[in-house]
């Protein structure tokens, strides 16, 4: 939304000039009390009588007097319609004498944009100005000065904003705001003047704020902001202080701007002092009696150089420990004592536990579309229970987790005249939980092939999912609808239906169609075990046909010959999950967990098939990050049968081993199609990083992969001899319009007869 900042209309002021003028003519010339016999209005061009009439306190055959003419008076300008009000008597008769403000007909814009129209219109709705408001004069020009300090807030210094008010038929006006917004000012050079320790370049790196680069059109990190700036101050007076001088010291700050108001340099001033070194680490006041447990928590060790961050992070898991214990206002202070001659310095943490507090109510606000039970149910802080800091934290982090709020705060507040008692306030800012997914790919033997997933992940505010698939490739053609209910019972145990119907055509190299169809549906169910893990337990039901065709590969031939063209399973699956990653786009540091068992038990097929994934993320210097993946699948028939092929797995492609064509490992039949097989094995790895010239923006980074694997038999060794690999380099973006993947790159270990496809993309669209 545009930031207007609240005005406060300036028709106040007015208002009480007049009543002053109207109130003081009485006390000179004063009336008589008498009884009315008539009341008229006149002036009225849009308002309603009716309105008029509402507001006066007095009616026909009513006493009239001075107090309530004054009263009359407060009530009409009250209602914000009249710039001028009076009351004058002819005989026993008052007439209302009225002049109306004129009406806002049309608000407009010319020369528009940097902002968005419609978060603009509203905010200036919210501030008084907008279609079928009164027209305020005041209010026009102060809402052109806030318009033109946001233009500043975004370098904009050359920016106009013109107001043009264009009376109309019907005391009516349009109010029409011009732009000149200009070009945005540039930085042009960031100086540091006092750096010793560490070169400029070094500590200009670690800015948001950035001269022009090949990428700033991108990141707009080269536009000044005062906000931005104040950041990168903090982290440079955090970069020395972690580095032991305790004394650094920002002594200015110099912005000029150029006399075309285009270019921008900035010059800051520091004072580095010297390093200090920690010599002791003391805890001082009231620790509950468990100093074992505080001291356990210290970041901070002698011998070591100061670093202001361990300070903070100690005092904040001081400040952690009380609130499990009920503290919520729990004080702790570090204090260094400075040894300058020796460049040494020991820290002493006092602590104030204050007084232990209850939870009296837990309040949800921000939620315009999502039910206020679906972020209740999951807290674990409960009213009128002991104040649990880890509790209330786990809370916010699973409400965060649901993925339907870009923020999460969690605000706690004093009770008045209950010390003893604290009011929790859920903070959320909703974001659209609707997703598209569109893939798309291209080869010799599918041409281009294209898929598409839609979903939304909060159904009409309830938590509740509900999700369409569509797959259109030349081979595999999915159609499947989902929808699933994460507290399907008040304990917690969720629901999944999947209802589906699946295609395949795989590649034959004799050029004949044939389709193997499976419809189906399951249903699962989801038992959280702690607060990270989660059980699943489903169970399914699918019928696979296998056409018939003279192309017909020879391995899906025998099968269909010996147990049937028709096959009926009801496969029952168990799993368990756990996500600590820190985000599902963009990941840079966590760990995904997931084990997955299908163990067909009854019907015309008996197998058992299982899959299991681990995926982990560490954050490396230079804003680097390494991402591992390994997955692996194994199928085993039961009861005398082979592994029914239609459950194969297969690889190659996107979320597999890339540069080789979707599906393409693994067996090939002797008509050349691909079959897949029933082990799998995915080792995948990635290296991300910035994007030269786009400082610390991590919506686009640059990546290195390698993968490997390749799918076996049922009974053939997984040898790693025949293990496919592939490397290439990459670019992951969170554009505006949803993530995008594209990779390139070329096998490192290849077959003859393998299909190469080396450029693959993926984009997803939110709405």
């Amino acid at each position: 939304m545009f930031p207007v900042s609240p005005i406060v209309p300036a028709r106040a002021a007015a208002a009480v000039l007049a009543l002053a003028a109207v109130v003081a003519a009485p006390s000179a010339r004063a009336v008589t009390p008498f009884v009315l016999k008539d009341i008229r209005v006149e002036g009225l061009q849009r308002t309603d009588p009716g309105t008029v009439f509402a507001a006066l306190p007095f009616r026909i055959g009513d006493t009239y007097n001075d107090d309530k003419g004054a009263i009359a008076l407060r009530s009409l300008f009250a209602t914000g319609l009249f710039k001028d009000v009076r009351i004058e008597i002819e005989g026993e008769v008052a007439v209302v004498i009225v002049d109306e403000r004129a009406v806002i007909a049309t608000v407009g814009f010319v020369g528009l944009k940097e902002f968005d129209k419609d978060p603009l219109t509203k905010s200036l709705k919210e501030a008084g100005i907008g279609e079928g408001l009164p027209f305020d004069r005041a209010l026009i020009d102060r809402a052109e000065q806030e318009i033109k300090r946001q233009y500043l807030s975004r370098s904009l210094y050359g920016a106009e904003v013109v107001t043009t008010v264009t009376p109309i038929e019907r005391n009516r006006v349009n109010v029409t705001f011009t732009m000149t917004e200009g070009e945005a000012a540039r930085i042009r050079d960031i100086r540091i003047v006092g750096a010793r320790a560490f070169s400029e370049s070094t500590l200009r790196g670690l800015f948001d704020l950035t001269t022009g680069g090949w990428l700033t059109w991108y990141t707009k990190s080269d536009r000044y902001s005062r906000a931005k700036l104040n950041a990168d101050l903090e982290t440079l007076r955090a970069h020395y202080v972690n580095r032991g001088y305790l004394e650094f010291a920002i002594e200015s700050t110099q912005v000029t701007i150029s006399p075309d108001k285009q270019e921008i340099s900035i010059t800051i001033s520091i004072r580095e002092g010297q390093p200090y070194t920690v010599t002791a680490v003391r805890l001082e006041g009231d620790y509950l009696g468990k100093d074992d447990e505080f001291k356990a928590l210290v970041r901070l060790r002698p011998g070591e150089p100061y670093r202001g961050e361990a300070v903070t992070e100690t005092a904040k898991a001081f400040g952690d420990l009380f609130g499990a214990y009920g503290y919520a206002f729990a004080r702790v202070e570090p204090r260094p004592d400075i040894d300058r001659a020796r460049g040494q310095v020991a820290v002493t943490l006092v602590a104030d536990p204050q007084r232990r507090v209850y939870v009296r109510r837990i309040d949800v606000a921000g939620n315009t579309r999502t039910r206020d039970e679906v972020v209740r149910r999951e807290f674990r802080q409960l009213e009128s229970s002991w104040y649990d800091g880890n509790r209330i934290k786990l809370s916010r982090d699973r409400v965060d987790r649901l993925g339907y709020f870009n923020d999460v705060n969690v605000d706690t507040a004093e009770v008045a005249g209950a010390p003893d008692q604290v009011d929790l306030t859920v903070a959320v800012t909703e974001k659209p939980t609707g997703n598209l997914l569109i893939g798309a790919s291209y080869s010799n033997a599918e041409k281009l092939g294209l898929s598409a997933s839609i979903r939304q992940d909060n159904v009409f505010g309830s938590g509740n999912y509900l999700g369409l698939e569509l797959n259109t490739s030349r081979t595999n053609r999915t159609v499947v609808v989902s929808t699933a209910d994460p507290y399907f019972t008040v304990d917690g145990i969720s629901r999944a239906v999947d209802v589906f119907y699946r295609t395949s055509r795989p590649f034959n190299s004799l050029g004949d169609e044939y389709q193997i169809s499976t419809p189906g549906a399951s249903v699962r169910f989801g038992v959280p075990v702690s607060d990270f893990d989660t059980v699943f337990l489903g169970i399914g039901a699918e019928s696979t046909r296998i056409g018939t065709s003279t192309g017909i590969p020879n391995s899906y031939y025998l099968y269909r010959e010996t147990y049937g063209a028709n096959s009926l399973s009801l496969p029952l699956t168990l799993g368990w999950a756990r996500d600590s990653r820190d985000s599902a786009l963009a990941p840079t540091s966590g760990r995904y967990q997931r084990v997955n068992f299908e163990w067909g038990f009854a019907g015309d097929v008996r197998y058992l098939r299982s899959n299991l994934q681990y995926q982990e993320y560490w954050p490396l210097p230079l804003k680097m990050t390494l991402g591992v993946n390994a997955e692996i699948g194994l199928g085993k028939g039961l009861g005398g049968r082979p592994f029914p092929i239609f459950k194969n797995f297969y690889g190659g492609g996107l979320g597999s081993v890339r540069v080789f064509e979707q599906s393409s490992l693994g067996v090939i039949d002797p008509t050349g199609a691909f079959i897949g097989g029933a082990r799998r094995l995915n080792l995948n790895a990635e290296l991300y990083f910035p994007v030269p010239g786009t400082g610390n923006d991590k919506s686009l980074r640059i990546f290195a992969f390698a993968d490997a694997g390749n799918v076996w038999r049922e009974g053939e060794k997984m040898d790693t001899g025949s293990l496919r690999a592939s490397a290439g380099i990459g670019l992951s973006w969170i554009s505006p319009v949803g993530p995008l993947k594209l990779s390139w790159g070329s096998p490192l270990r290849a077959q003859p007869n393998d299909r190469i496809q080396r450029f693959q993309f993926q984009i997803g669209t939110a709405f």
